[in-house]
């Protein structure tokens, strides 16, 4: 089991930027694809970006391709979101999770099974 904490969340206003980050802990972080989700308050869970076990390969959300980028590095354990260009509605409670080892990137959040506990984001107008 891996242990994920997420940290670097804040307030911040339209337009400013904010780096997100998940330290794994437990296992070998760099086995497990990583995603970042984000749920607003009334809203479902949704998927943000992902990036491979290996960094190759990331995927982002169309709500925020352009402004967001997911990184890792594996030496220290942790997966990074840079996001620029915040906007109001970016505002949510922000997590991160691993899928089983080996496995590919996925977008739906029933498809990863370790959790952190979040981080709060909150962009003001």
């Amino acid at each position: 089991q891996v242990q994920l904490v997420e940290s670097g969340g804040g307030l911040v206003q339209a337009g400013g930027s904010l780096r997100l980050s998940c330290a794994a802990s437990g296992r070998t972080f760099s086995h497990y694809t990583t995603g970042w989700f984000r749920q607003a308050p009334g809203k479902e869970r949704e998927f943000v970006a992902a990036i491979s076990w290996t960094g190759g390969d990331t995927y982002y959300s169309d709500s925020v391709k352009g402004r967001f980028t997911i990184s890792r590095d594996n030496a220290k354990n942790t997966v990074y979101l840079q996001m620029n260009s915040l906007e109001p509605e970016d505002t949510a409670v922000y997590y991160c999770a691993v899928r089983a080892r080996g496995l590919s990137i996925a977008t739906t959040s029933a498809a990863f099974g370790s959790w952190g506990q979040g981080t709060q984001v909150t962009v003001s107008s």
